[in-house]
């Protein structure tokens, strides 16, 4: 079935930058509607940024919108989240995901049908 590989986390100073990638293998990339969501310690898992399967529609979070950047490659089969002026509240693990049901932009984690292993991002103060 559909895999997917995030990479690109690691430890940042607060007002970096990061570039995250997430490989798709294993399923046709151009179906999915792709999601990028985050965990922190002792928090539930939150939406970041998503991106239609044809790129014509994104959606951020609050929190993140302005200072990330979220893209694909379909040729690629390669999502990306560009994270600028890092704070140290953006430290989590980061998760890509696929969603086959592609009509609506999805926010909801449980609604992602599949997920990579994660990347850890750190922002130090």
């Amino acid at each position: 079935q559909v895999q997917l590989v995030e990479s690109g986390g690691g430890l940042v100073q607060a007002g970096g930058s990061l570039r995250l990638s997430c490989a798709v293998s294993g399923g046709t990339f151009s179906s999915y509607n792709m999601g990028w969501f985050r965990q922190a310690p002792g928090k539930e898992r939150e939406f970041v940024a998503a991106v239609s399967w044809s790129g014509d529609r994104i959606a951020y979070a609050d929190a993140v919108k302005g200072r990330f950047t979220i893209s694909r490659a379909n040729a690629k089969n390669t999502v990306y989240l560009e994270m600028n002026s890092l704070i140290p509240e953006d430290t989590a693990v980061y998760y890509c995901a696929a969603d086959a049901s592609i009509v609506l932009l999805r926010r909801t984690w449980n609604l992602y049908d599949y997920w990579g292993q994660g990347t850890q991002v750190t922002v130090s103060s």
